[in-house]
């Protein structure tokens, strides 16, 4: 029995999230259909680097599973994308240790936010941008990301819902970069909890509208609760870049 580490993306916008749920179509219940059909009805699970949302998408997601098929590398790429839909694309599959897990073995996330700031919302970008028409200040933005950098008790930036006690995470890097009436958020840390690049976004573009002075992310961590940061925002917008390993 070997295990694969496989990279792939996807178009989350006809997803239900990765997570397989009844009756619905998911990331992970598309990829474990094509694997049990190349396994002849054999059941092959898969883990990942992390579950995404309805309409999330992925430009370097990380799954493993273990399979008997005596396939190499790059027939197992081939394979697996002939009979994937076209919203999945697998990347690369690698051979690795017995021991390589996708979520406990990644050291690291990177997640990117687009917003268009677009007078009128294009119909073509509405799957993949957050369209935003106003007004936003750059600078107390930036400003306001100085007090997310580092280690933190991130509860008031997580969902309520999530199941994980532990809240601490490190924020090694943020970005805004602005190209035209295009905007990227970027975030790099160790992990990220339920929501909370979502719910980051949203709280920073209350900064830049106006709405709060950027003084107030160091009062909203320290309150450790949800009630106190900003909306969340859509997920169109997030993508998971990359997994640090």
């Amino acid at each position: 029995m070997n295990r694969y580490k496989c990279i792939l993306s996807y178009d989350g916008s006809g997803f239900s999230g990765y997570q397989v749920q009844p009756n619905k179509r998911t990331i992970q219940s598309q990829i474990e259909a094509v694997l049990a059909i190349m396994h002849k009805g054999s059941s092959i699970k898969i883990s990942a680097s992390g579950r995404t949302d309805a309409g999330v998408h992925a430009k370097g997601q990380v799954i493993h599973f273990e399979s008997p098929l005596p396939l190499v590398e790059e027939k197992w790429e081939l394979a697996l994308n002939s009979m994937l839909p076209e919203d999945i694309s697998i990347l690369s599959v690698k051979k690795v240790d017995p021991s390589f897990h996708a979520r406990f073995d990644a050291s690291g996330k990177e997640y990117r936010y687009f917003l268009n700031q677009s007078p009128k919302r294009d119909p073509f970008k509405r799957n993949y941008a957050y369209h935003y028409p106003y007004p936003l200040n750059v600078g107390a933005m930036k400003e306001a990301c100085q007090y997310l950098l580092g280690t933190h008790d991130f509860s008031s930036f997580c969902s309520a819902r999530t199941e994980v006690e532990d809240k601490v995470r490190t924020i090694e890097t943020i970005e805004i970069l602005q190209e035209e009436e295009r905007f990227c958020f970027r975030f790099v840390g160790n992990g990220f909890l339920y929501n909370m690049v979502r719910i980051l976004v949203g709280t920073l573009l209350e900064v830049g509208s106006g709405k709060r002075e950027p003084s107030e992310i160091a009062e909203i961590l320290e309150k450790k609760d949800r009630r106190y940061a900003g909306k969340t925002a859509p997920g169109q917008g997030l993508y998971l870049w990359k997994v640090y390993y």
